[in-house]
């Protein structure tokens, strides 16, 4: 490689990450505390996710639950139910109104066991800096632009590394001043991690940005999934009971992931179904119904819905780590650090070369002033 054109990747790797690298170290920083602070956040605060002993009864009414909720939020207030994943489990309600927040409820009483504002809980706004940068869609827009921006830095911190033999060095020297160890870290770790750091920031641009999926239905040739339109008519609101009941007679080797209730009656309600063979926590299946009969307009299985859509099954769990299980949340973690720990390195080193740039003009020698007059 000529010296002209390493100079031009070196300046492209240096002032795109001086401009925007900061965006991923807080974005790999606030993925790897995320994976810390769920599970730690369950066990300082186990009245939010375990359920109260008390005596065998079937599941609350959601119906019951509702009128309770609306005469306190409005009835005009949103409500996401989610029911338990796992034996022992609390419910837990996602209230959308004038008061936005998380309500922990058991699962078979309906008895509140505690309730959170959506910004109360570390967990809550951790999330919402790595997800969004606390800028709504803003944020999530800029961090799909930052995922453009991680693939110059890769491309261009690859072409910087690339050894002239092979195999190449990956020794990394850490006594020799802390100056030479930076500069091995940052150069050996990007090269290591490059690839999958560059999937993980990937995934998590698909999933803060939503237009990503649609072009990759739209490249397939494929039409993006929505919702069937709602029959005419008129008419009270079904129970929720018997909306759930239909969502599960849809799915029947299936289990409610979401209930997604909306007061509003003029359009289909829906229901994310998770069943055995969907890798999302949450279900990707969906069961649309007519909130006023409840009967079912539409059921799409995830394995059948648009590319764009279907794959975020998987995305989201490899991202999380939730796909691997403790192993991979694990590397998550660790892929977190590693980024926030190639953006503070490359900070030390062009700061260290800085300061010698300074030095080493101020012992320039100076000639007098009027020497050429």
């Amino acid at each position: 490689m000529t010296a002209s054109l390493r100079g031009f990747w070196l300046k492209a790797h240096r002032w795109t990450a001086l401009g925007l690298g900061w965006i991923l170290v807080v974005s790999g920083l606030t993925g790897s505390l995320l994976v810390v602070a769920r599970p730690l956040d369950r066990w300082l605060h186990p009245a939010y996710f375990v359920a109260a002993q008390q005596p065998a009864a079937p599941a609350v009414s959601l119906e019951a639950l509702r009128l309770r909720l609306a005469a306190e939020f409005g009835p005009r207030a949103a409500f996401t139910f989610r029911p338990p994943r796992e034996a022992g489990a609390t419910l837990e309600v996602l209230v959308r109104g004038e008061w936005r927040g998380a309500l922990y409820l058991h699962p078979a009483s309906g008895v509140e066991q505690g309730r959170r504002g959506e910004h109360e809980s570390v967990v809550s706004l951790l999330h919402g800096l790595h997800s969004a940068l606390w800028l709504g869609q803003a944020g999530k827009a800029i961090l799909a632009v930052v995922a453009l921006v991680y693939l110059l830095l890769a491309v261009s911190g690859i072409v910087l590394w690339w050894p002239h033999r092979w195999p190449p060095s990956l020794r990394i020297e850490l006594g020799k001043g802390w100056p030479r160890a930076a500069f091995n870290l940052h150069r050996t770790g990007g090269a290591v991690f490059a690839l999958i750091l560059g999937v993980s920031i990937a995934t998590g641009a698909y999933l803060a940005w939503r237009p990503i999926g649609g072009w990759i239905s739209w490249l397939a040739g494929a039409p993006v999934v929505a919702a069937p339109r709602l029959p005419q008519g008129s008419g009270p609101a079904a129970s929720l009971d018997t909306l759930a009941a239909a969502a599960q007679a849809a799915f029947p080797d299936g289990r409610i992931g979401l209930f997604l209730y909306t007061p509003q009656l003029d359009r289909p309600l829906a229901v994310r179904m998770q069943v055995p063979d969907d890798p999302h926590p949450n279900g990707r299946s969906t069961v649309w119904l007519d909130p006023r009969s409840g009967e079912v307009l539409a059921r799409q299985r995830w394995d059948g819905l648009d590319p764009g859509s279907r794959i975020n099954s998987i995305v989201y769990p490899l991202h999380t780590g939730e796909l691997g299980g403790v192993a991979g949340e694990a590397t998550v973690g660790l892929l977190g650090l590693v980024l926030a720990a190639l953006g503070v390195t490359g900070l030390l080193l062009w700061w260290q070369r800085r300061r010698a740039r300074m030095r080493a003009g101020q012992r320039k020698p100076t000639g007098p002033v009027f020497s050429k007059l």
